[in-house]
């Protein structure tokens, strides 16, 4: 009997345990997507996808052991330039009819500084998947006047286009290539934590 209780014990604690697991929901109307990259080498050209959704999980109050995923609708980049957008939704880019979403699904994380962390995942853009590293900063949490809380991140990394197969490009006269290979991601997120946890979800 006494081996029953200890067993019923550890079970209710385990269970618990997984009660406090958060989930967190991006805050639209307070996150953007942006990105930049090399124009003829003397330049940058700066870009937002205007329609995405994400959501993060987390059982410690720091994040330390986040979880995360997120999708991107490649139709909504937006580089203020009508022309340029076209060009980029075409097949020399995004080829959004074939390819109309951009995904990120974590597989790790770990904790580099005070409020800094490396988050490891798959990053899959017009059929290719590739590991990526996100370097991702907790900028704080908070309620605000309404009751809900809020947790604010700033989320940085740099991608090689061409390791997911856009390599559209030309060369100038001087030698330099018209397109940088490399884009700069800057995603200033701010998350809402959900009235339920994940274990009452599956109720």
């Amino acid at each position: 009997m006494k081996g029953i209780n200890l067993f019923i014990i550890a079970l209710f604690f385990t269970i618990s345990a997984g009660a406090q697991t958060t989930s967190w929901s991006f805050d639209k109307a307070h996150t953007n997507v942006r990105f930049s990259v090399d124009h003829m080498v003397i330049s940058e050209v700066e870009g937002n996808f205007n329609q995405f959704d994400g959501t993060v999980w987390a059982t410690k109050e720091d994040f330390s052991d986040l979880k995360a995923q997120f999708t991107i609708q490649t139709a909504s980049v937006d580089t203020d330039q009508e022309k340029r957008d076209g060009h980029l939704k075409s097949a020399d880019f995004f080829d959004v009819e074939k390819y109309p979403t951009i995904t990120f699904k974590s597989k790790a994380v770990k904790k580099m500084g005070n409020n800094t962390f490396k988050l490891i995942g798959d990053f899959t853009m017009i059929g290719v998947t590739k590991e990526v590293e996100l370097e991702v900063k907790h900028l704080g949490t908070i309620q605000d006047p309404w009751g809900n809380t809020k947790a604010g991140f700033k989320i940085t990394g740099t991608l090689n286009r061409n390791d997911w197969g856009l390599k559209y490009n030309s060369v100038m006269d001087n030698g330099g290539m018209l397109i940088g290979e490399e884009v700069n991601i800057t995603c200033n997120v701010e998350l809402a934590k959900e009235k339920t946890n994940l274990l009452e979800n599956k109720k």
